[in-house]
């Protein structure tokens, strides 16, 4: 059973990064082809199954990290093409970018940064479930 504070929690997170799903279709969305398998962006109500981006994270309990528990940020393109390293390091890092700006806007009640943590991006701070 998970806690009503986790929920509202990582529904705001979702919120937050629906938004960056759609400002990273904007910029890159077109650059591309999708997936076979992956509907057009806009086609189903759930963002993370449609267009070339999925962005999400998972909560890790940071054991062997430096900066400890957080949200580990996920940015996939779901394609078969290959894209270059630059592409996708640009994009995450955006995403990171855009991620820190609008934290405040979200969670107004907490203070929360992104780190990067080895070749990965995190979420970090006031966790708690008040």
């Amino acid at each position: 059973m998970r806690s009503s504070g986790v929920e509202s929690f990582e529904e705001r997170l979702r919120d937050l990064f629906d938004r960056i799903d759609d400002e990273l279709e904007d910029r890159w969305g077109g650059e591309y082809p999708l997936h076979p398998s992956r509907p057009p962006r806009g086609t189903v109500k759930n963002k993370e199954q449609d267009g070339l981006f999925n962005v999400g994270a998972s909560f890790s309990a940071g054991y062997g990290s430096e900066h400890g528990k957080g949200y580990v940020i996920e940015v996939r393109l779901v394609t078969l093409s290959n894209v270059d390293d630059e592409t996708r390091e640009n994009v995450r890092e955006y995403s990171a970018r855009r991620i820190q700006e609008l934290l405040p806007e979200y969670f107004p009640d907490r203070t929360l940064e992104i780190v990067r943590d080895g070749d990965l991006f995190k979420i970090i701070g006031d966790l708690s479930l008040n």
